[in-house]
């Protein structure tokens, strides 16, 4: 489905969207990628929810992805005898691992590996970082802590721990069953939670088999300090702006978020800017200026994708959250700025014969005033290259597998065609033109810019590049000149 901006809308299902006819709306009003949460919802939910996207799919005749976001390691706090307990600053608070119930003094951190982890001096914040606690003493067992933020602490409150690296894996049992269960069923997009390392994306990878893209959830900062890594061992980024904002100063989440959607633009891998996007829209119709402003900012820096969370998973408005980002994002790329901020960042390394192919495509697309460019793609790697250059024009990216075209769509700029196997390049070029013609991305009297690889189907051999016109006959008839 033709979309008239460049930027990707990922929308999360919950109960507020668990119909056909919800999915297919949010779909047509602008959903390019849908957010299984495996944090909520049983597996046989997850399959409902699974299978409804795909009818959609079907039914529209348009390649949608599907994203599962696995739920991670969930730190947590015990119970407390009254439920609740208000901790006041100055006070002494001790975390252990005692089965009793908690008091003001005390309550059970049920996670042995963080005890092993902390050090006096380091800090945990409690409640998304509401209660702020520091380590005094510590042991195997115990944390003596000195209350610096207080507040109510209640049941099964969440703790993160940002000073430290944690002895953790990314994956928890409940996540390796996760993970088996949706690449069985089909998903395009693997989002792995708490990666704190580059081993902690290569199990995954390991554990997927190549059957679903791996893309790693910067949450953590230590994720941050060793970006670089993990970015080089991932297909794509979430920059999961929650709990990087609680481990991390608020003031320092913007200039993070920036530099690393500027890496993932380099890299030509896929990148989401996430959380509270829109968050007022849970509950009203209408967002603040405050968070149009936000969805601007990260479309301004080149983003892949934006992404609404409980906003069209448990929200009143699903709807119309995805239509206010469609909305911002067409506002701001009609916006002359937003070419200049876009072009003075492009930033690509030159490395290839692929990385050359379509550095030129871009610059003949825009010099020529070429309608589309249109790309062969068996893997997707081409695409993804040329989405890299973010040019003015339509990238069109034709492939013969179903996957490769449902991962591009959370891709910039890319429109997915399935098209047949090619075994010629002329038969490439009127295909190109013929789908060109038929997403409504160039006229019978226009030029498209094409780019392939010769041997055909053969990943990564992007090693041609053809200016062709979009009427037949003159292609039959430089054919045989």
């Amino acid at each position: 489905m033709k979309r008239n901006r460049h930027v990707k809308i990922v929308a999360t299902l919950g109960p507020a969207s668990n119909t056909y006819e919800m999915i297919r709306k949010l779909h047509e009003a602008g959903a390019d990628v849908f957010r299984l949460n495996m944090s909520h919802g049983s597996h046989e939910e997850i399959r409902v929810r699974h299978a409804m996207i795909r009818q959609v799919e079907e039914d529209l005749g348009s390649p949608i992805s599907i994203l599962a976001d696995l739920q991670g390691p969930k730190l947590r706090v015990g119970v407390f005898k009254n439920g609740e307990e208000m901790l006041e600053v100055g006070a002494s608070f001790r975390l252990d691992l005692k089965d009793d119930e908690g008091d003001v003094t005390r309550v059970k951190l049920p996670h042995k590996e963080i005890f092993d982890a902390l050090e006096p001096g380091a800090h945990l914040l409690v409640n998304d970082g509401k209660i702020k606690l520091r380590v005094k003493e510590c042991g195997a067992d115990f944390a003596d802590c000195e209350v610096i933020v207080g507040g109510m602490i209640s049941n099964r409150k969440g703790v993160n721990v940002p000073d430290v690296i944690l002895p953790l894996a990314a994956l928890s049992d409940k996540d390796r069953k996760d993970l088996e269960f949706v690449c069985e069923l089909g998903v395009d997009w693997l989002a792995l939670s708490f990666v704190q390392r580059p081993a902690d994306v290569e199990e995954a990878r390991a554990l997927c088999k190549g059957r679903a893209a791996i893309l790693s959830k910067i949450e953590k900062p230590n994720a941050v300090k060793v970006f670089d890594e993990i970015l080089a061992v991932s297909d794509g980024i979430m920059v999961a702006r929650g709990d990087l904002g609680v481990e991390l100063p608020v003031q320092n989440v913007p200039p993070i978020q920036k530099q690393l959607v500027r890496k993932c633009r380099a890299a030509a891998k896929p990148v989401i800017v996430a959380t509270q996007m829109l968050e007022s829209m849970i509950d009203s119709p209408m967002p603040t200026r405050a968070e149009v402003s936000d969805v601007a900012t990260a479309i301004y820096e080149g983003s892949d994708a934006i992404m609404l969370s409980a906003e069209s998973a448990a929200g009143s408005f699903p709807i119309e959250a995805v239509r206010t980002m469609d909305n911002v994002a067409q506002e701001v790329e009609a916006d002359p700025t937003y070419t200049e901020i876009i072009e003075s960042s492009r930033k690509a390394q030159r490395n290839s014969v692929a990385d050359g192919i379509v550095a030129a495509a871009r610059e003949i697309a825009e010099a020529a005033h070429i309608a589309a460019i249109c790309c062969y793609s068996q893997s997707g790697v081409t695409a993804l290259l040329v989405a890299r250059e973010r040019p003015r024009v339509p990238i069109l990216a034709l492939t013969n597998e179903i996957r490769t075209a449902r991962r591009l769509c959370l891709t910039w700029g890319t429109n997915c065609v399935l098209s047949g196997p090619v075994d010629r390049f002329k038969d490439a070029v009127i295909a190109a033109v013929r789908a060109a013609k038929a997403e409504d991305m160039a006229k019978e009297d226009d030029m498209i810019v094409i780019t392939a690889g010769v041997p055909f189907n053969t990943p990564g051999s992007t090693n041609i590049l053809r200016v062709a016109p979009c009427a037949e006959r003159l292609i039959y008839q430089s054919e045989s000149e």
